[in-house]
């Protein structure tokens, strides 16, 4: 329990009722499984991916949220720039709009990650440091907002409520949209909405850029190592992708900023590329994947477009 009390000191709080919670924590082996390195893996597939979150069901649960919560949506869009139609893409990939919000006691899953994180992973000490924070910012959460910490559940890594934020990302960017003195991403569709947007506004959302444009190739021009080297992040003109053998469609050729070529692998079918804008990047800082924010924005796209035929 040294750690407890040395969690207690630097968060200023009573060492007994930190050491009280922590020894009440358990150990779950299914968190370690999940991230624990895989001895083996398919081939990235972004046609399977996008078929299992960008479907029937799903885009129905948006639609009733959007209808629901219109007012809401047009505010946070109003007020912070961000799309509506992503903040729905985001809502509905990671929660299905609070229907899955994950069954792990969130002080379970991040004492284990932070006590006991795999030592086959191989940024192990980074990751388990991580965790440690995660779990002390998730106690000073539970404590400024009254709630018990062995009864608050998430996901396997710790993130809460409707947007999955972690504990940290809460404490930062968690706002009380629906005006009731008191933030609530668990209950409240108002302050999902709004702390999504405001997140999103903090990464530098800017308002009104695509977020991606098709392309072309120059089959006997085309240097994809060298545009794909810096992966997600805007680093080419549309004009240095031209060079390199790329064109960028839908008037993306007079974009006034830099693009990154975003690469969708389709296991043994053709990969697909799109041209990612600054915008694009800033959906990937809620989770560093090409295939997330993708998912995210076509999500909203076919919800917005049953919304607003």
């Amino acid at each position: 329990m040294a750690e407890a009390t040395a969690m207690a000191q630097r968060m200023n709080m009573r060492a007994g009722w930190v050491r009280s919670v922590i020894g009440k924590a358990r150990r779950m082996p299914g968190v370690i499984k999940a991230v624990t390195p895989g001895q083996a893996t398919a081939a990235r597939d972004w046609t399977l991916y996008r078929s299992r979150v960008v479907e029937p069901t799903r885009i129905a649960a948006g639609v009733r949220f959007w209808q629901h919560n219109a007012a809401t949506l047009a505010r946070a869009e109003r007020e912070t720039g961000v799309s509506a139609a992503t903040i729905v893409g985001i809502l509905g990939i990671e929660t299905i709009y609070g229907k899955q919000m994950g069954g792990y006691r969130t002080i379970d899953a991040l004492s284990t990650l932070a006590f006991d994180f795999p030592a086959a992973h191989p940024r192990a000490a980074q990751r388990s440091a991580y965790f440690l924070q995660e779990l002390e910012e998730f106690l000073r959460l539970c404590k400024s907002q009254g709630r018990d910490p062995l009864s608050v559940r998430g996901s396997y890594a710790g993130a809460l409520g409707m947007a999955q934020f972690m504990p940290s990302s809460w404490q930062k960017y968690a706002v009380d949209f629906d005006g009731d003195g008191r933030i609530d991403l668990f209950g409240s569709p108002a302050d999902a909405i709004g702390s999504v947007a405001h997140y999103l506004a903090a990464f530098h959302w800017k308002t009104g850029l695509p977020t991606h444009y098709p392309v072309q190739f120059d089959a006997l021009k085309v240097d994809l190592p060298s545009l794909l080297q810096n992966d997600i992040v805007p680093s080419l003109s549309p004009a240095a992708m031209r060079d390199k053998g790329v064109t960028v469609g839908d008037g993306g050729n007079q974009h006034p900023g830099l693009l990154a070529l975003i690469e969708l692998p389709n296991a043994d079918r053709p990969t697909q590329f799109v041209a990612g804008t600054d915008n694009f990047y800033t959906i990937t800082r809620y989770n560093w994947s090409s295939f997330y924010a993708m998912a995210v924005i076509e999500l909203g796209q076919a919800v917005e477009r049953e919304v607003k035929p």
